[in-house]
């Protein structure tokens, strides 16, 4: 017997030889005097038995039969010898229809050294902070480089390939708003990533990211100076969206936690779908992935609502400026700008007024062409094959009408050359 059951069976013997009353024993033993005449009698047929637990020693009424046992740690040895516990349960659910409950895999796969148990760390407390209260009211947004494909991914020479996911989730609700795949976590990639998201969701009122490589630089001016903000810093600006930088990874728990999930789950899912590329992978996170795995995960927000702003028609206008990669270029006397080793020539007639020692900006846009503009307006350009000839002869300005001035005979004007604007 237990010390439970040895101290049952004292005070109900108690009872019996008359040392105390049934109130008085019901009071120590938590139970009712009903309880207490029952077991008094019980005890007086069977004796010391009466007070032990009828299933002592034997399998429980609800235990599952060792067929189903045997099939599923077969499976599970077969196709999830890597899942965890859970994750294996719901495969065999929704692929084997198998019912398991998690627990009950966990103790079989610990049985057969399909898993271990391990003991919970005790880590430094940190406090939780209070989600947000509407979908959309801030986006917690990363990068992670692993080995999502596994091996079946690799470079030239064999070696399985990292890729990036880049991935956004609602702090309100915890759905994963947007993931996808791509090479890198730098500013082409990420502008790509949130053009969509804008284009699908429209623009959330907040980002939490890391304060460091493409979204911030880290100096105490670089709010209050243009010239440091970073292009997603500036493109976030134009958008009317707040950044929040986290000064470390555990302020943004959410999404690293998040990545530790995927890093699990969804490499196991691709595996099984048969994913390979990023591009199927993009298009299985999309269709398939995504809503179950929000389905399954994501919560209910505090208070109805969805705050992400409607794209504005201007918003629209400005998107491919907005989500540019951008820097300012002198124009030269000739009128012609140099940029990444090309050699551009502003034209003679411009939708503005265009002098030597302008400064413009240049906008590198995601399909790769580039732009110039002053003031607000695109001007017009050829692209030069080379670098032209030094001459003293040239126009005072460019405008929106054509010139009393001549160029010379090799003057890029005078030779065809396809427009770009």
């Amino acid at each position: 017997m237990t010390s439970k059951e040895q101290y049952k069976f004292e005070i109900i013997t108690k009872i019996i030889n008359k040392e105390i009353k049934p109130g008085l024993a019901a009071k120590l033993l938590g139970i009712s005097t009903h309880q207490i005449r029952r077991l008094k009698y019980a005890i007086l047929d069977d004796g010391e038995k009466a007070v032990v637990h009828k299933l002592k020693g034997r399998k429980s009424n609800h235990c599952l039969n060792e067929t189903l046992k045997k099939k599923a740690l077969e499976i599970v040895r077969e196709k999830y010898s890597d899942f965890k516990p859970a994750f294996a349960a719901e495969k065999l659910a929704e692929n084997e229809h198998l019912s398991v409950h998690p627990q009950t895999l966990r103790r079989w796969m610990a049985e057969k050294d399909l898993w271990r148990i391990r003991k919970q760390k005790q880590d430094t407390y940190r406090s939780w902070r209070p989600r947000k209260e509407y979908y959309g009211e801030l986006q917690q947004f990363d990068g992670s480089y692993h080995l999502w494909f596994e091996n079946r991914l690799v470079d030239r020479n064999g070696n399985p390939i990292e890729v990036c996911l880049l991935a956004s989730i609602d702090d309100a609700t915890g759905k994963i708003t947007k993931a996808s795949f791509s090479a890198n976590e730098g500013v082409t990639a990420v502008f790509n990533f949130w053009k969509e998201y804008v284009l699908e969701l429209g623009k959330p009122v907040s980002i939490y990211l890391d304060k460091f490589s493409t979204y911030k630089i880290n100096h105490k001016s670089a709010v209050d100076n243009y010239d440091l903000l970073t292009q997603f810093q500036r493109a976030s600006r134009d958008l009317d969206i707040h950044l929040i930088p986290a000064n470390s990874p555990q302020a943004k728990g959410r999404i690293e936690r998040l990545f530790k999930t995927l890093q699990d789950r969804l490499i196991k899912e691709m595996r099984l779908a048969g994913i390979n590329t990023p591009e199927e992978a993009n298009i299985f996170l999309k269709v398939v992935f995504l809503p179950k795995f929000n389905r399954r995960f994501a919560v209910i927000a505090v208070k109805d609502g969805n705050v992400h702003k409607i794209l504005s028609e201007t918003d629209k206008k400005n998107l491919n400026r907005v989500f540019s990669i951008q820097s300012k270029r002198q124009v030269n006397n000739d009128f012609t700008i140099q940029f990444k080793n090309n050699w551009y020539q502003l034209m003679e007639l411009q939708p503005i007024t265009v002098r030597a020692k302008n400064r413009v900006l240049v906008e590198e846009w995601l399909d790769k062409t580039v732009r110039f503009s002053l003031r607000d307006k695109y001007l017009n350009y050829v692209l030069l094959p080379e670098r032209p000839k030094k001459t003293n002869k040239h126009p005072l300005i460019l405008t929106t009408h054509k010139l009393n001035w001549k160029p010379s005979a090799n003057h890029p004007w005078r030779k065809a050359f396809k427009q770009q604007c």
